[in-house]
């Protein structure tokens, strides 16, 4: 896996995340179908780009770091495929907010 982020870097403000997996049963242990799961809006942080340019020309940089945990918005995002995997590109600023650890 780390092999694909050496040769994918997000480019400005952009981040990319690895969305967590959908919940396949219930606490009962009831298996959820998949048209029943919803839409995943949790992710962790696996590459960030060095910042956005601002018209002063300073780069401000990314709110957050490679290993947080963040609240995706429902829609948006790019979906990326690295080694078979998917992951997703958003920009900074679309990113809702992150879990403290």
């Amino acid at each position: 896996m780390a092999r694909a982020f050496k040769k994918f870097l997000p480019m400005f403000d952009r981040v990319l995340v690895e969305r967590f997996a959908p919940e396949l049963k219930t606490k009962g242990g009831i298996m959820i179908p998949e048209k029943a799961q919803g839409k995943i809006l949790e992710a962790t942080v696996v590459a960030i780009g060095n910042g956005a340019r601002i018209q002063s020309g300073e780069i401000v940089p990314v709110s957050v770091k490679v290993g947080d945990k963040v609240l995706l918005p429902e829609y948006g995002g790019t979906k990326v495929t690295l080694e078979e995997k998917e992951y997703f590109l958003f920009r900074d600023g679309d990113i809702l907010g992150k879990f403290e650890s």
